[in-house]
């Protein structure tokens, strides 16, 4: 499993109709591999997934994999409020293709770093499949602490884990851990120079749906230890980075799409759409 680069969450584009439009969702993941991304992340948050019923949640897997199959490293995201439906989800993925799964820890449920361990665990044991933790507290309520992902990096299935907390803190105390054959992956659209400097080699990032040619030339100044150019990268983006992170961030992820030439349909309940003047106030960023 590749993860060295870009991987994009993709959004899911809707139709009028508010359904999943296949065609529209096949021609995004050719247009982002032809971009030269490294992978392509289905069924994440930024792609609306828990609105999916289970035949969408498959329609969208089948739909990403065909279009990226041998051409990218293919990440189905898991996550679900049990255990159990993430296995399911696990074997659904494999069936599919992928080559890894992405999983948070479960929301609402509030569990402990035990229970974070036993899940993660549970999960892991049942696929062959390489998993990615998703650390998000700002989305699950709780995070998965430093001691929990020092336990869980020695599980032969879990290779590593997107860091979204915001403490970047956290994420270089786990970068300097170096943990056996695991990788510290920015999930923080804000914040991957500092990723990179520290030696980070991935980036899992909503706003790649709005800037993959940029995130990419930003990951390769890196590589190139071009730290100058990173930076002005990063600048040029940040306006529409900071808009995005903070709030409304799906809807500026579709209408943001391929900064603004992709036409990804709006959302779903329980997000709302944004007003015209809000659309073309996030546009102008992108400018």
């Amino acid at each position: 499993m590749n993860l060295n680069g870009i991987l994009v969450p993709m959004v899911t584009p809707f139709d009028s109709n508010n359904k999943v439009d296949t065609a529209r969702l096949h021609e995004l993941a050719l247009a982002y591999i032809d971009k030269g991304v490294t992978g392509l992340v289905a069924c994440g948050t930024t792609g609306e997934y828990y609105t999916f019923s289970e035949e969408e949640r498959a329609t969208v897997l089948q739909t990403i994999a065909q279009a990226g199959k041998g051409k990218a490293t293919l990440i189905a995201g898991i996550s679900d409020l049990s255990a159990d439906v993430a296995v399911r989800r696990a074997h659904e993925a494999k069936r599919l293709g992928y080559d890894g799964l992405m999983l948070s820890v479960p929301p609402y449920s509030l569990p402990s770093q035990e229970g974070i361990i036993a899940f993660f665990e549970y999960v892991a044991s049942a696929t062959d499949l390489p998993i990615i933790m998703y650390n998000f507290p700002a989305r699950v309520g709780v995070e998965i602490e430093f001691d929990t992902v020092a336990r869980l990096a020695r599980h032969p299935n879990i290779k590593a884990i997107k860091e979204s907390s915001g403490n970047f803190s956290q994420a270089l105390r786990m970068i300097q851990a170096n943990f056996d054959d695991f990788q510290v992956i920015c999930g923080c659209d804000d914040q991957p120079v500092d990723y990179f400097f520290w030696g980070a080699s991935s980036w899992i990032a909503g706003a790649a749906n709005v800037f993959p040619d940029e995130q990419i030339a930003l990951f390769n100044a890196a590589a190139s230890k071009d730290w100058d150019m990173a930076k002005k990268i990063m600048t040029d983006m940040y306006p529409a980075i900071h808009s995005m992170e903070s709030g409304n961030y799906n809807q500026k992820a579709k209408i943001g799409c391929l900064r603004g030439t992709f036409d990804a349909g709006n959302v779903r309940l329980p997000l709302a759409n944004l007003s015209d003047n809000e659309k073309q106030e996030f546009l102008a960023l992108l400018k």
